[in-house]
């Protein structure tokens, strides 16, 4: 697949992605749901434009990581450039790091690949595929460009460490998380289980906390990589959660058809409440 659409145009990537939402259609059930909760004024009809509009955005995300071995520092303009650049460069000289705070929101793969090019490699923390094979292919190319990955099961110490030594480490902060694990944070309105692991560590080690996305901008035909400038932590992990979360929601209700609505974002409940899904 990542070979047809490294050759192919996005109107194949756009193609594979029609495919999934039909073989899978607990996908579009589940983003139905959240927009639900999320959007109630919207009608049925405007919810399913949004998720029409979330397959287009991991069409252009496929289609782009398929071409990763392509993209270098000469060409990467084409695809993507900065805003806000100065938050983090600002940020490094207090010499303690940088978590960069970001989510699956327009292009979360190139986001970090692209800054590797444009100014310096960086850390990513990752969940591994549970294919093997697939994993393996995965990793190798979110390398290409000289970043490092940190497995998401044993990132603790790897993280401090990264930190320690003056570098960023992006970290993706919108996934439903387990009860033992998270806390609830406002989310659209809905309470949210969130790790709090990100503003613990944050508090920890006086890193500079920076939102960052990358979005695509139809009228430029590239994304954007929008740096915001630097969140205070208070060192209390549920307040900075919520923070982190309030500013994410911002963000995605500027343009929500390029947030992941696919997921179940409001599994976990709290004890004794019903599921949503």
């Amino acid at each position: 697949m990542l070979w047809s659409l490294a050759h192919g145009p996005l109107s194949l990537a756009r193609g594979y992605t029609r495919l999934l939402d039909l073989l899978v259609p607990r996908l579009r059930r589940s983003a139905i749901r959240n927009l639900e909760l999320a959007y109630p004024e919207k009608s049925p009809h405007e919810r399913g434009l949004i998720v029409d509009q979330v397959y287009a955005s991991i069409a252009r995300m496929i289609w782009t990581f398929a071409r990763f071995p392509t993209i270098t520092r000469e060409n990467i303009s084409q695809w993507i450039r900065y805003e806000g650049l100065e938050h983090y460069l600002e940020a490094k000289k207090a010499g303690r790091g940088v978590l960069f705070a970001t989510a699956h929101l327009g292009n979360w793969e190139l986001s970090a690949f692209a800054h590797a090019l444009m100014t310096e490699p960086m850390n990513v923390v990752v969940r591994p595929l549970d294919h093997a094979a697939a994993d393996r292919l995965v990793e190798e190319r979110r390398q290409l460009s000289g970043n490092r990955l940190i497995g998401k099961w044993d990132a603790a110490r790897p993280v401090l460490r990264a930190l320690a030594q003056n570098e960023a480490v992006g970290i993706l902060i919108d996934q439903n998380t387990t009860l033992d694990e998270g806390v609830f944070v406002d989310f659209f309105g809905t309470p949210a289980c969130a790790n709090p692991a990100f503003a613990k560590i944050a508090a920890r080690t006086g890193a500079a906390v920076i939102p960052g996305f990358a979005l695509w901008s139809e009228a430029e035909r590239r994304y954007v990589l929008r740096f915001y400038p630097p969140v205070e932590m208070t060192g209390d992990a549920t307040r900075d959660t919520q923070r982190l979360h309030k500013i994410l929601e911002d963000v995605i209700r500027e343009d929500p058809g390029q947030w992941l609505w696919l997921h179940r974002r409001w599994k976990t409940r709290p004890e004794g409440e019903k599921g949503i899904y």
